[in-house]
Order: structure tokens, then C-alpha cells, then sequence
């Protein structure tokens, strides 16, 4: 079956989620910070990823912005940051305005050119994506930004994957699903979706059912492989 429609992940996919810690640090690299601001985005990111995972099991949602909050809390107080209250608030600002990665612009632009649909399937609030979004000018290049907050839980709930054919009315089959969380991949092939896995870190393959179909070490490729 043809491929119609590309559907990206957005935190860590197309947007660099260590890059609020990352300018914070270099805007004083020789603060405390700033030694500790790799950490801190690893931290601040695993514990977002888990709370999406706990509140899915115990049926309590939340937006993603609580979540976020949430995660970069415990990550400055593992840390011992959390009494900067200055600090935590500029480390939330930035993340309304995180970076793309630098292929990222390019790379939808080659996808619309070849006549795809392009579209965000995020666990982000709308609020937060339309935010990235805009502040990375890529709306012009996206026909859909689809977020969690319609269905009440987050990914990798199989209610998620379904926003795809709502929104365009295309077969599983039709969607190429990419995402730089190997278990988002995962799950996205085992509900049905064609998959790639951006593997920026070259992480080992997560022990699940499922297996993405592709790796790929950047989104540089997704052009020449849709061709």
C-alpha cells in the first residue's frame, strides 16, 4: 500500500527537547548551571515521559503542560536547583519556543513537494505545539497538528494512533509513522502503522512486542525514502 501520509512525533522528533536547558546554560557557561544542564535534560525528560505513562494506567489525565511542569521539578530538586525559582521559570518559557532540528524545515518541505499529508500526533497540548510550531515557522508545511488532549490519554494508547485516519481517512496502511522514542515507534507498528524509529543516540531496541520497520539516524532520509 502507497504511503500518503507522514506523521511525526514532535518532542525530540522534530523539536530538540534539550535545548531549553541548553541555552539557559550558555547564556552563563560559567554558572553552576551549566555544568549541570545535560543531566537536567535528562532527568526533566525521563520523568515526563514516565508521568505520561502512570497517569495513562491510572486513568489520571492531565494536560501535558502539568506533566512537563511536573517532570522539571523533580529534576531541579534531584539536582538541587529547585530553590532558583528564576531559573525554573525561564526553563518553561523556552520550552513554549524549543528549537527544530536543523533538517527539520527542509525535510517537510521535500515531503509536501512530493504530495504527502504531514501532520504532528503528539502528546503536547495544543497550546504547546501550536507554540513550537509557530516559533520554528513550520506551520506552513504541516496540514494537521494532532494532540492527545481530544482523546484524554496519552500515547501509546491505541485512541492516539486512531486520530491519524480521523483526521485524513486513509488505511493504516498509509500512514509512515516517525518518532524518536523507540517505544512510540513500537507501539505505532503494532497498532498497524509503517514506522521509523530516529535513533539520534543509538539506543539499543527496547524490548517490546513490536519492532519499527525503519532506523534512521537524523530525518535527512525521509525525503529519499518515501521516493
Amino acid at each position: 500500500m502507497q504511503i500518503t501520509t507522514c506523521v511525526f512525533d514532535a518532542y525530540g522528533t522534530l523539536f530538540d527537547v534539550t535545548a531549553a536547558a541548553r541555552l539557559v546554560a550558555e547564556e552563563d557557561p560559567q554558572s553552576a548551571f551549566a555544568k549541570h544542564w545535560p543531566k537536567l535534560a535528562e532527568i526533566w525528560r525521563a520523568k515526563q515521559l514516565q508521568y505520561t505513562w502512570l497517569r495513562a494506567i491510572a486513568k489520571a489525565h492531565t494536560d501535558f503542560w502539568e506533566v512537563t511542569q511536573d517532570g522539571l521539578d523533580f529534576a531541579l530538586e534531584s539536582l538541587e536547583l529547585h530553590q532558583d525559582d528564576s531559573l525554573r521559570k525561564k526553563l518553561l518559557q523556552l520550552y513554549w519556543e524549543l528549537q527544530a532540528y536543523p533538517e527539520v524545515p527542509q525535510m517537510l518541505k521535500d515531503l509536501k513537494s512530493l504530495g504527502m499529508n504531514t501532520a504532528i500526533l503528539s502528546n503536547g497540548s495544543p497550546n504547546m505545539l501550536n507554540g513550537a510550531v509557530q516559533s520554528a515557522k513550520l506551520d506552513a508545511d504541516l496540514d494537521a497538528i494532532l494532540s492527545v488532549e481530544s482523546t484524554g490519554i496519552f500515547k501509546p494508547d491505541s485512541s492516539v494512533y486512531d486520530l491519524v485516519g480521523k483526521e485524513f481517512s486513509c488505511a493504516k496502511g498509509e500512514v509512515l509513522f516517525v518518532s524518536s522514542n523507540g517505544w512510540d515507534a513500537a507501539a505505532a507498528s503494532g497498532y498497524g502503522f509503517c514506522t521509523v524509529w530516529v535513533n539520534r543516540a543509538g539506543d539499543p531496541l527496547d524490548r517490546l512486542p513490536w519492532k519499527p520497520q525503519y532506523i534512521a539516524e537524523d530525518l535527512k532520509v525521509m525525503p529519499t525514502f518515501l521516493k
